[in-house]
């Protein structure tokens, strides 16, 4: 079975928390002995060696176990140090914000880990400690990447805009090839400083040049990411991994076009600063999308102060009665739903697909027939009686199309914007090298 510990997403490499070895390290031994040093001020938090060391030796274990061939000592812990600072500029961050992860929704992700290992749950802990892994430290490293990951969604990915306009020029670009394809895509980022000198920015205009021909003449692109990558990406390689054309920065997806497997192209500057990218793999085709859709239409009552549950079921009830007895269901629906969504349209809910409807609702209505209506239940929003108006099965490609458009557009812009704001964090931050 392959390690637990590199399912998740999250954990690309171990990262152990800053705070509790802090705690460990700053303590003098008995015989006053110092058991850490300082590898970076950053701010009012610290970096620490043991940090620094372990996040080292996991990139090299990993790197030597996908075969890549590693870069200098030094230059690899430039790389490793370069990230340990921008998380703990992010961990400040999301700490002055407010923003924390609680045990349950830290429960929830591992949960899906265990899932996706096919183990129970309760077993987790033992399963990391087979596999030499404390379960402890896993899960603050767990709470950490979530926390930097909800931060990235509230500063980054909410703030990025997709006019109607965008939206139409996505749907018209993935009616081409070359949109529905999926692309393998690795890539080289070399930063420009946001006010550059002609002499910076004429000296990393060289070394893009450099490294994109090193690379078109056979240079191991992953060990070139990995020496000389100023992205996030450049740990593992530069790979961006599989993505669909739509998905992919506009000017990614310009190069890869017109790229073969292998290639790799000049330099490209961005914002962010010159990119070269190589495109590894290319696959595609986007399936038809066919779904099982039901239209109902419902009342809802609530609950208060003076009704309770039994007296909002009866009710209910008598409102059924009603119906069967030949009243209209719109109107009543009109007359007396709390539902302000859908009482104007006679309580009518639309066509409705798979997994829109809450458990308990779905439950309820799941066996319902054509024009019969459900006995009054209970969901998170109160008591309801469903009216099943009927079933159809749809081609949903353009709807689920549109959905994903809107998504794909987003994390097109994301990779660039997150570069732009890390980038921003860190001119922005008081960080001192110690070593």
């Amino acid at each position: 079975m392959r390690k637990i510990a590199a399912v998740c997403t999250f954990l690309t490499v171990s990262v152990l928390s800053a705070s509790a070895l802090r705690a460990q390290t700053r303590d003098i031994g008995v015989h006053g002995e110092m058991l850490d040093r300082i590898a970076a001020i950053v701010n009012e938090g610290l970096v620490l060696k043991t940090e620094l060391d372990t996040q080292i030796e996991a990139v090299t274990k990993r790197l030597q176990e996908q075969k890549v061939e590693l870069p200098s000592q030094s230059v690899l812990k430039q790389q490793v140090l370069d990230r340990l600072i921008l998380q703990e500029i992010q961990a400040q961050r999301a700490k002055r914000v407010g923003l924390t992860i609680s045990d349950e929704q830290l429960n929830g992700a591992l949960q899906e880990i265990a899932q996706r290992n096919k183990i129970p749950f309760d077993q987790l802990p033992t399963a990391l400690e087979a596999q030499g892994v404390n379960y402890k430290q896993y899960r603050e490293s767990m709470r950490k990447e979530l926390t930097l990951s909800t931060l990235r969604q509230r500063d980054v990915i909410a703030h990025i805009n997709v006019t109607p306009h965008e939206l139409d020029q996505y749907l018209t670009r993935q009616q081409t090839a070359a949109a529905n394809d999926e692309f393998n895509v690795s890539h080289i980022l070399l930063s420009l400083p946001e006010a550059a000198t002609p002499q910076q920015l004429e000296e990393i205009t060289k070394k893009a040049q450099d490294l994109a021909t090193r690379a078109t003449k056979g240079e191991d692109f992953n060990q070139l990411a990995i020496a000389n990558s100023n992205s996030q990406t450049a740990l593992d390689g530069g790979q961006l991994g599989w993505r669909k054309g739509s998905q992919l920065p506009e000017f990614i997806l310009q190069l890869v076009t017109k790229m073969k497997p292998g290639d790799v192209s000049e330099p490209v500057r961005t914002p962010s600063g010159f990119h070269i990218v190589k495109l590894n793999e290319r696959r595609g085709g986007e399936a038809q999308v066919i779904v099982n859709q039901i239209h109902v239409r419902h009342i809802l009552l609530k609950p208060n102060e003076l009704d309770d549950d039994e007296t909002v079921r009866q009710k209910l009830a008598k409102l059924r009665d009603r119906i069967l007895k030949g009243e209209d269901f719109a109107g009543i629906a009109s007359a007396t739903s709390e539902d302000p969504g859908s009482a104007p349209d006679g309580g009518d809910l639309g066509w409705s697909g798979p997994g829109t409807f809450v458990p308990e609702f779905d439950k309820a209505i799941a066996d319902l027939k054509p024009n019969e209506i459900s006995e009054p239940f209970k969901s998170r929003y109160g008591w309801h009686i469903v009216q099943m108006l009927g079933t159809r099965t749809y081609d949903s490609t353009d709807d689920v199309r549109r959905q994903r458009a809107f998504a794909a557009i987003r994390e097109s812009k994301a990779d660039e914007e997150t570069e732009l704001w890390l980038r921003r964090l860190r001119d922005e931050a008081f960080v001192e090298i110690k070593m």
